[in-house]
């Protein structure tokens, strides 16, 4: 365990201004064993990181902002596109040094539904995660459209929920290496990239341009992201614009050519083969495979 963690796990912060600003969750779909919430924190530089503790399993897809959690299972930093890992049970911390607030889809699983889908998945029906979160490339990208969908108020079936764990815990079959934990320089200056990015992904945005606001020279920057994100900022930001897509597509009548535009995209083949090969269909068959409000039966929903 990571030295500290657990001390005080189960204090809660006092400072009524801090209370305001802590996640707030809204609960967005429920069913036997598992259920699925948004997380929005307000929180940023200025507030002390507190301690807090996963009461179950913990997958949440970081949709917007990014973060650096703390757990037993180590120190990652999230960001758009990622997942953060939680064992049940486990002390954890996440602390916006370098920007404020973020915003996740967090899906919970009990310990029964869990050991059983792990036993089949990953092999065992004690695993736990050895990582405290998983890049945005590790993941299929229809399970994080999924999630996004999910936020903007379409229903999310039981089915869909154990997908995506199944493709979490897939991950874990293959020896691949963790993501290491970035120096606290370089936290800060991919930190701003990030924010940077975010900002302005639906145009185009160079190495260099982006190598400037991190204060790097362009292949220390590259290095540094690609090592720190499991990913790459070209990567990173075509799989932004692809997710807004994907989200639009699946919650909009728009026509595809305008969703393309409106992601950055100067031209519909471009757009039409790079979401064929992240989501491995074209955007219209895509948007034709998901269920609509009204078609879903399989869950329960509430909302706070």
């Amino acid at each position: 365990m990571l030295s500290g963690l657990g001390e005080y796990c189960y204090r809660q912060p006092m400072q009524q201004e801090l209370e305001v600003r802590r996640p707030q969750a809204r609960r967005i779909a429920a069913g036997e064993g598992w259920q699925v919430s948004e997380f929005v924190c307000h929180l940023g530089p200025d507030d002390k990181p507190f301690e807090e503790q996963h009461e179950e399993v913990s997958i949440a897809a970081v949709l917007a902002g990014s973060f650096h959690y703390r757990s037993p299972a180590g120190r990652a930093l999230l960001y758009p596109g990622a997942f953060l890992l939680g064992n049940a049970g486990a002390c954890f911390t996440c602390g916006h040094e370098h920007a404020r607030g973020d915003r996740c889809i967090a899906f919970h699983f009990d310990n029964e539904l869990f050991c059983e889908i792990a036993a089949s998945s990953a092999g065992s029906h004690r695993f736990r995660f050895p990582a405290s979160m998983l890049p945005a490339t590790s993941v299929p990208a229809p399970v994080i459209a999924e999630a996004e969908a999910a936020a903007a108020g379409r229903a999310m079936v039981e089915e869909r929920v154990i997908a995506l764990l199944e493709a979490v815990l897939a991950r874990f079959s293959t020896a691949a290496p963790p993501i290491p934990d970035p120096k606290p320089i370089d936290r800060r200056r991919i930190g701003a990239t990030l924010r940077y990015i975010e900002q302005n992904f639906d145009r185009s945005l160079s190495l260099a341009e982006l190598a400037s606001i991190a204060g790097m020279s362009r292949y220390h920057f590259l290095r540094t992201f690609r090592r720190a994100l499991g990913t790459t900022p070209y990567r990173l930001v075509q799989d932004m614009r692809l997710r807004r897509a994907a989200l639009a597509l699946a919650t909009t009548d728009e026509p595809v050519a305008a969703i393309a535009f409106a992601a950055g995209f100067g031209d519909l083949s471009t757009f039409n083969a790079r979401f064929r090969t992240l989501f491995g269909n074209t955007p219209s068959v895509f948007r034709s495979q998901r269920p609509r409000r009204s078609s879903v039966r399989a869950s329960t929903f509430a909302s706070s």
